[in-house]
């Protein structure tokens, strides 16, 4: 497997691979780019069908985390890493414990917290042998980053309908969420308490039947969740779900939501803006996670976290103004002000360095 010639390599610092023999660990790290800092990103299992696969989403991952923290006004780099394996049946104490080594051995460049398919309680064994890990239960800082990863989104929401619709409320308005683990459930819960209509859909039944019964929304198949006829809808599951196919089923004048690279290639998201659609940058809206992750390793207060969460309204504003300004894509626009974002800290630190 060649990592170089790999599609989503884009000049990554660090790829490293694992293959534990005892517990059957197979996982993979990537950095992207530690500019700003030390390369922070979710720990991710997934059973993927190939090695390759893995790769894939592990370099697009970490690209993306880049942007994330660079967005979120973090001073931290873009990292990821991916256990090959099926959450539901292959979790193992060994299995984290041998992940926490692998951490470990990368001297801090990569700092490991929660994401899809792992837990904080996966997040406490990893701890038993490194620091280098965030978003653990057993702190008075807070655990799961879930809860501010979907205030991010609400406040993106209301940000979007805002320069959309011209109202300052989600209420009666109507959104569908593909996805209700941890996020998409906490999101729900946003949206419902503000007056929102929910549909959603998720290939676990039982995260539908908590939502229906403790939340009340109205569950979709997920064949059919992506073409609902919403105002919103925001993909909270896997990536790559914006794509030549979906699109064109879509019936959402805004999607706003917590999967990362919901777009399957960077053209999807000019696509989206032909069709009149608002799209709503992932990885901008999301950083209410990765924020959270960054306060609870200084055990900032909970006022200074939620005050920069909410920046991220801030920042989606001012990249739909310069999207309509310029009729370019949203997507293109976050990243050229995340680039924007990371040379001025470079120079900032080449800066320090010629007064030293």
């Amino acid at each position: 497997m060649s990592v170089f010639s790999a599609p989503a390599f884009d000049q990554h610092e660090l790829v490293s691979f694992c293959s534990d023999r005892d517990s059957g660990l197979r996982a993979i790290i990537a950095v992207h780019d530690t500019t700003l800092g030390p390369g922070v990103g979710g720990c991710r299992m997934f059973p993927y069908a190939s090695d390759e696969d893995a790769l894939h989403d592990v370099l697009r991952l970490s690209r993306g985390m880049t942007y994330k923290s660079a967005l979120a006004g973090l001073p931290l780099g873009g990292g990821k890493s991916v256990i090959i394996g099926d959450p539901r049946q292959d979790k193992t104490p060994a299995l984290f414990r041998a992940m926490g080594d692998f951490v470990q051995s990368q001297s801090g460049r990569y700092v490991a917290a929660e994401d899809s398919g792992t837990s904080a309680a996966d997040m406490r064994l990893i701890a038993e042998r490194t620091a280098w890990v965030s978003g653990i239960d057993d702190n008075e800082y807070g655990g799961d980053p879930s809860p501010n990863t979907a205030l991010g989104l609400y406040l993106g929401m209301r940000c979007a309908v805002r320069h959309r619709l011209g109202v300052d409320s989600l209420e009666g308005l109507q959104v569908a969420i593909q996805g209700l683990g941890h996020v998409g459930y906490c999101l729900a819960a946003y949206l419902r308490n503000n007056g929102a209509q929910v549909y959603a859909a998720d290939v676990n039944a039982a995260n539908v039947q908590r939502a229906v019964d403790d939340l009340g929304v109205i569950a979709l198949d997920v064949a059919d969740i992506l073409s609902q006829k919403v105002d919103i809808l925001a993909p909270c599951a896997m990536g790559a779900v914006l794509n030549e196919q979906s699109i064109p089923k879509l019936r959402a004048g805004i999607v706003c939501g917590a999967a990362n690279n919901q777009l399957a290639t960077a053209e999807n998201g000019a696509q989206l803006q032909d069709l009149g659609i608002l799209y709503c940058p992932d990885f901008l809206v999301n950083a209410g996670g990765i924020i959270d992750v960054h306060h609870q390793r200084l055990g900032s207060a909970e006022s200074v976290k939620q005050e920069h969460i909410g920046r991220i309204e801030t920042t989606l504003a001012e990249v739909l103004r310069r999207a309509d300004e310029s009729r370019r894509s949203t997507h293109a626009i976050a990243e050229e002000l995340a680039r924007e974002y990371l040379q001025a800290g470079q120079s900032q630190l080449q800066a320090l360095a010629a007064s030293n």
